[in-house]
């Protein structure tokens, strides 16, 4: 079985993100959608989105993505981007407020194995900030590169009284990143099997039905001969 969230061999310069959040800081903060996965205070910056604003924060598979024009002032989070040689879809900011939380859920289809990897790069964070990846807590750093497969239940307390900020890069598999994977142990012919509870099951039926396809009717279907 591959890691539920591994770090990655690369970090950033804590300075250089610092500094293009605060270019970031002059825009709107948009709401996330999600509004009963979170208490507090859950906003968002996209810097590359699909229609190219940075209020739009949706985030779905097989859609076209562009770079917003804000992305235009922040060199060093185009820099970072560009690390990653693989495509992109969405590249966002995400700013969880004081003393908030992202109750636990699962994101469907954003696990490697399913050729999808989310990237973590915290640019605010500290010791009172809990990420949780499968009940397990992940402790990520100023600066760091993270992976998590947020196909598995995951949450985040942020007990402090500071916002926690990431930079978080959405990308798809493909040669470039098989051969960063192997390097950190990942298995790249694993195929995972979940088990979940009905309400897990519940949860990925309501974000497949946001966004609808032959494809995700026909997991809905299943997922609801498996529930009791």
């Amino acid at each position: 079985m591959n890691p539920s969230s591994c770090q990655l061999p690369i970090s950033f310069s804590i300075e250089k993100l610092q500094n293009d959040l605060l270019i970031c800081e002059t825009n709107l903060w948009t709401p996330h959608f999600n509004t009963n996965r979170y208490e507090g205070n859950w906003t968002s910056v996209s810097l590359r989105s699909q229609s190219g604003l940075e209020n739009d924060i949706f985030s779905f598979p097989d859609k076209e993505y562009k770079n917003t024009p804000l992305l235009d002032s922040c060199s060093y989070f185009k820099e970072i981007m560009d690390w990653f040689e693989c495509e992109k879809e969405a590249v966002r900011l995400l700013r969880l407020g004081p003393n908030s939380e992202i109750k636990e859920h699962v994101d469907n289809d954003t696990s490697y194995e399913d050729g999808f990897f989310r990237i973590h790069v915290p640019i605010i964070t500290n010791s009172e900030v809990y990420f949780y990846v499968n009940h397990q807590q992940v402790p990520m750093k100023m600066g760091e590169c993270w992976y998590a497969n947020f196909q598995l239940p995951h949450r985040v307390l942020n007990k402090s009284p500071e916002p926690r900020i990431h930079l978080t890069l959405d990308c798809i598999r493909n040669d470039w990143s098989d051969e960063l994977f192997s390097k950190i142990g990942f298995d790249l012919n694993y195929v995972p099997k979940y088990e979940c509870s009905d309400e897990v099951k519940r949860q990925v039926i309501a974000e497949l039905s946001r966004n609808p396809s032959e494809t995700n009717d026909k997991i809905i279907a299943e997922l609801q001969s498996q529930m009791k």
